[in-house]
């Protein structure tokens, strides 16, 4: 199979990941079918989409004159067959849970021929469990979106035991043809590369406000405003090779390296968590309250923040 040959889009599983993922798609120029077991489920789906595309409109990423066709391009059912009988890639979505995602793969290999690739958005269960049964594991991998998919460009597609390579380099060429930047994991891990980077900052995050370093609010600017702002435009490893000046990383290594493994040192290193969900829970409320509403003072206007100014960032990546 050539990705120039790919025209239509199995999406197994609506909600939140599966529908954002129809409209990446669909803004791609590709036709998206969603197949979701109910029908609340489904209409969720059509209003999650519809949703985001009118933000895009907002936002001036999409003209109201294109509304029409990245809508048409995209078809709802609850029938699997019509969901994914003529589709060049699958998109699977479903609820993490092993039992789940192998009983309807078991029908979708039963619908589509062996040679159609699958990918999973799976935030945490492992490609090789979840293919497990499967009569044609070595199509099957982990394509991990970050939420929102339609608008995050990375996509973590992850090999599991059995996965041929030719399926990752059609998966790969596939998302970078919709403009998003898949990066390949040659093992499983848990979390993936994104989570797992996120979850050490977090980590040392609530280190330093439990330990009374620094409140909530100001260890989120540090980030934000200091070394986030920095990692939008390159990774910390190109970050610390201008760091060293015309040593690069090396230079830089040989003049802070004694310095930062006593930070190393005095860093986090729990495996679980020291408070309680609600308690971090309240630390993060009470800074929401504080906030200005323009830039979110809540869930839903957090959310709207998030969504403009990740527009505007992605313009100046040119991935929207």
């Amino acid at each position: 199979m050539e990705v120039k040959n790919i025209k239509h889009i199995g999406l197994v599983g609506g909600g939140l990941i599966g529908a954002s993922f129809a409209l990446a798609f669909s803004l791609g120029g590709f036709n998206a079918h969603i197949y979701t077991r109910s029908k609340k489920t489904l209409e969720a789906s059509k209003e999650i989409i519809e949703n985001s595309l009118d933000e895009l409109i907002k936002y001036s990423v999409k003209k109201e004159d294109d509304k029409y066709e990245i809508l048409n391009r995209i078809s709802y059912t609850n029938d699997l067959y019509e969901a994914i009988k003529d589709s060049d890639y699958i998109q699977e979505s479903l609820k993490e849970d092993y039992d789940i995602k192998r009983k309807v793969l078991a029908d979708v290999e039963k619908i589509v021929s062996s040679e159609i690739p699958i990918g999973s958005s799976t935030s945490g269960l492992k490609a090789s469990e979840i293919s497990r049964d499967m009569k044609y594991p070595e199509r099957f991998f982990v394509a991990h979106p970050w939420n929102p998919p339609h608008l995050i460009p990375l996509i973590e597609l992850c090999k599991g035991e059995k996965t041929e390579d030719k399926y990752l380099c059609i998966a790969k060429e596939l998302f970078e043809k919709i403009n998003k930047t898949p990066i390949i994991l040659e093992k499983e891990v848990f979390g993936f590369v994104g989570n797992r980077i996120q979850a050490a900052v977090f980590r040392e995050v609530l280190n330093l406000v439990i330990n009374g370093v620094v409140s909530m609010e100001d260890a989120d600017k540090a980030v934000t405003f200091g070394p986030g702002i920095r990692w939008g435009i390159m990774g910390p490893s190109l970050i610390l090779e201008l760091g060293g000046g015309s040593e690069g990383i090396e230079g830089f290594m040989k003049n802070i390296g004694s310095s930062m493994e006593l930070w190393l040192e005095d860093l986090a290193d729990w495996n679980k968590l020291p408070i309680s969900p609600e308690e971090i829970g309240k630390l993060t409320s009470q800074e929401l309250k504080d906030r200005n509403k323009e830039i979110g003072n809540d869930r839903k206007s957090l959310g709207e923040y998030r969504t403009k100014m990740l527009i505007e960032f992605l313009r100046l990546h040119k991935k929207i």
